[in-house]
């Protein structure tokens, strides 16, 4: 099988940061470029060609008005299912049966990882944290999960139980009770007994066949059988992700975790081979983009030459060959700083480091959502099984966003004490910022208790009398 044609990007080049910038923002959330079949959809749905973004309010604000009817008027019109409603959440025989009927060693796969994530992630829990100062005030900082969380887990060209794991676990390592996870009602989603099984074995029993923005608005406003969460998360299509935005503020998100995307950095000690399989390994998910990034100029074409041969022999081939070249690109740097320079300004979501001196490489790095550093760290081992979640920002959101982790599922709330002598010292400050802020009341609230010389706190009032018992009845 001929090799791909992905596009090469010289860094020496006069258009050459426009060109990165181009790749970067291929799958910007916000994205108005719209394919034929979406506008053929939208068209058909809404009347009138939409962009996502149009598509996804109006679909997130009916859901908000209508509550489960529309619902089941977007499922049935994007997913061509017709749901009842006593059909969307899954029962809980349903969840038992699935279980019963995979693979005990799918079983013991799903065990094994649920196990790493939940020991990595629990030992990522940030503390109470407190600050005393004897007589005067205390300090302190307190860490609650949420108790209610959505779970959006994908079900486009494959069923991914990687997923529901990587969200789930953080989930309940950050004590979270009540986790409800909604996916598309398909073979590779709401109907897939592998997913479900791996739902049954997690303890999640609160399960919906529903997907892309209306599930994320269920999730968010409510609707009749689904109460409303207090934050989602996942990957997801376009759709999905844009959707979490518009809910954003009625409900916490992740981040933004759109399709796939991979720049391996590699120099002449990089084997031509893996690096291959890595870019393929993300064209797979189609779409995915794949960028090789490297200061070694030979390895621009032993890389290009290896991918057509190890495209011969996977199954996906024809999927990740038109994700190569459609989203895929070869970038060739004059020198090591320019390629760090180049992987910055990409902020990618995987960043795989393929060099003699991994380490050394990525100190230089500032923005990646996860890194993978030396030949015998795969994407795929974060992906599946490491600990750390997989669910990535995307887009070059990296540059201000992180991975999800066990701590977004929970809140801090501050608590403050103080004493007499502790409001005293500290009064005159707050006294002056609040009149200068003319906010006189606030300024007289400290002062009233500063000044007061009386006791620390009233005495506290004597019981009342109680009458005594009657006598018993004489016999």
């Amino acid at each position: 099988m001929p090799a791909p044609k992905l596009r090469r990007i010289d860094l020496t080049a006069n258009n050459a940061a426009a060109q990165i910038t181009r790749l970067r923002d291929q799958f910007r959330y916000d994205s108005e470029v719209v394919s034929a079949a979406a506008k053929k959809l939208t068209l058909a749905v809404f009347g009138e060609p939409l962009s996502p973004a149009r598509a996804v309010e109006r679909i997130c604000n009916d859901v908000r008005d209508k509550g489960l009817p529309a619902v089941l008027s977007y499922t049935e019109q994007f997913d061509k299912v017709k749901l009842k409603a006593d059909q969307v959440r899954v029962k809980p025989a349903e969840l038992a049966e699935a279980h019963a009927a995979v693979s005990p060693d799918f079983l013991e796969a799903v065990r094994q990882v649920h196990y790493n994530v939940l020991q990595f992630q629990s030992g990522l829990l940030h503390q109470n944290a407190e600050m005393r100062v004897a007589g005067r005030h205390e300090l302190h900082v307190r860490y609650r999960p949420l108790d209610r969380v959505g779970v959006y887990c994908p079900g486009g060209a494959a069923a991914y139980p990687s997923t529901l794991l990587m969200t789930v676990c953080p989930a309940q390592a950050a004590g979270v009770e009540q986790i409800v996870v909604c996916m598309p009602p398909k073979e590779t989603g709401g109907y897939n007994r592998e997913m479900l099984a791996a739902c049954y074995e997690l303890g999640v029993t609160e399960v919906y066949r529903l997907g892309g923005a209306q599930a994320v608005a269920a999730m968010a406003y409510g609707v009749d059988g689904l109460k409303p969460v207090d934050m989602v998360v996942g990957p997801g299509s376009t759709h999905v992700q844009l959707a979490k935005k518009h809910v954003f503020g009625q409900v916490a998100i992740d981040c933004l975790a759109g399709p796939s995307e991979i720049v391996v950095a590699a120099d002449d000690g990089a084997q031509p081979d893996y690096v291959a399989l890595d870019l393929i390994a993300q064209a797979e998910h189609g779409p995915g983009v794949s960028i090789l990034v490297t200061w070694y100029p030979p390895l621009v074409d032993e890389v290009a030459e290896a991918i057509g041969k190890k495209l011969a022999k996977l199954s996906r081939a024809d999927q990740a060959r038109d994700s190569l070249e459609r989203f895929g690109a070869l970038v060739l740097a004059p020198s090591k700083q320019a390629a760090i320079d180049c992987v910055n300004a990409l902020a990618p979501e995987h960043l795989h480091v393929q060099t003699r001196d991994p380490e050394a490489f990525a100190e230089g790095v500032r923005h990646a959502g996860a890194m993978f550093l030396g030949p015998f760290t795969p994407v795929a081992v974060g992906d599946y099984a490491a600990g750390p979640s997989h669910v990535l920002p995307t887009g070059g959101t990296a540059r201000f966003a992180s991975g999800l982790n066990a701590n977004d599922f929970r809140k801090r709330t501050s608590v403050m004490r103080f004493y007499r002598k502790g409001l005293q010292e500290i009064a005159p400050d707050v006294i002056y910022l609040a009149n200068a802020e003319g906010l006189t009341a606030h300024a007289a609230s400290v002062e009233l208790r500063a000044n007061d010389k009386g006791p620390e706190a009233r005495p506290k009032p004597k019981p009342d009398k109680v009458a005594p018992a009657a006598a018993a009845p004489k016999k």
